[in-house]
């Protein structure tokens, strides 16, 4: 139940920090058990920190896709917006808050990537299809690309080449762009796994110009019409998340040496949820892709020899 800063006081004592920490990675490995794998190869004062940012960005999502959105109105989310808005000045209102107000002592987080992120979940409340992909493209940055700006300031950069004498008036590269193009390429994976469940909810994110172009209609994509059409389709919205894989892959090697090993990680093992659903024949519709733990476990040695050589 979301409370406002100025409500009367609670009865109820908060938990400690480590209990937070604990609710928050509890959180994280059971909703996004890819991810949580990446987290793991991180040091645990990173890791502790993105499982708070996580937890505080699946309960946004969760006001409009989880089992209470039918309820959720743009006033519901202003009252979590005046939640995070007491999360930054120090004063958590839940549980789940209190390890986030403990990182943002750590981290030099900014307010705006939350913001823009709850100005994405707003768009899901009056918009089902999107004509555009430059109109996806601001949902995806607001629902994910943000994330990546927040994992980012966690994860650091490597400053260790500009101590260098001829490097002393260059400021450190600062791979935002990359950060942001992981994002919005986890989420057009996201997009394109669960063309299933959204079409179950009426949702297409899939641009509508995009269908038009392929001749594929929404009313096939509700019934769930696999042919060439969309086979042709499916693969043409594989190929630009795949761009968007490679250009976030770039800004790894600025990232801290510590941080190097989780990211490729992350992103070599969504990114393999693509190739899933190549090979399930692009069956999106009933069927969801997802990769076996075994897979998991044998990339990571892969993504650690990347973190060393790129």
């Amino acid at each position: 139940m979301l409370q406002l800063p100025d409500s009367p006081p609670r009865m109820k004592t908060l938990v400690s920090v480590d209990e937070s920490y604990k609710l928050c990675q509890e959180l994280t490995a059971k909703y996004a058990k890819t991810f949580y794998l990446g987290t793991l190869l991180m040091s645990p004062a990173k890791r502790q920190s993105v499982w708070a940012i996580y937890a505080w960005c699946r309960r946004t999502d969760e006001l409009v896709d989880g089992p209470a959105s039918a309820i959720t109105t743009p006033e519901t989310l202003d009252l979590w917006e005046k939640q995070l808005e007491s999360i930054f000045a120090g004063h958590p209102l839940d549980n789940y808050d209190v390890a986030l107000v403990d990182t943002l002592q750590s981290f030099a987080l900014e307010i705006q990537p939350f913001r823009d992120m709850i100005a994405g979940q707003r768009m899901d409340l009056y918009r089902s299809r999107y004509e555009k992909f430059e109109d996806l493209y601001l949902y995806c940055y607001r629902v994910a690309g943000t994330v990546g700006l927040m994992s980012t300031t966690i994860m650091g950069i490597d400053t260790s080449l500009y101590t260098a004498p001829w490097y002393q008036n260059k400021k450190p590269y600062l791979p935002i762009d990359e950060a942001i193009a992981l994002g919005i390429a986890n989420q057009l994976t996201n997009i394109l796994r669960d063309v299933g469940e959204d079409a179950r909810r009426g949702r297409i994110y899939i641009p509508l110009e995009d269908l038009a172009k392929f001749n594929y209609s929404e009313e096939e994509l509700f019934q769930g019409i696999l042919d060439d059409r969309w086979r042709s389709l499916m693969q043409f919205q594989i190929d630009r998340a795949r761009q968007y894989y490679t250009k976030a892959d770039q800004g790894i090697s600025y990232l801290a040496p510590d941080a190097r090993w989780p990211v490729w990680a992350a992103s070599m093992l969504y990114g393999q949820i693509l190739d899933v659903i190549e090979r399930n024949d692009y069956e999106v519709f009933s069927q969801r892709a997802y990769v076996p733990q075994w897979q998991k476990l044998r990339t990571l040695p892969a993504a650690w020899m990347r973190s060393q050589v790129l």
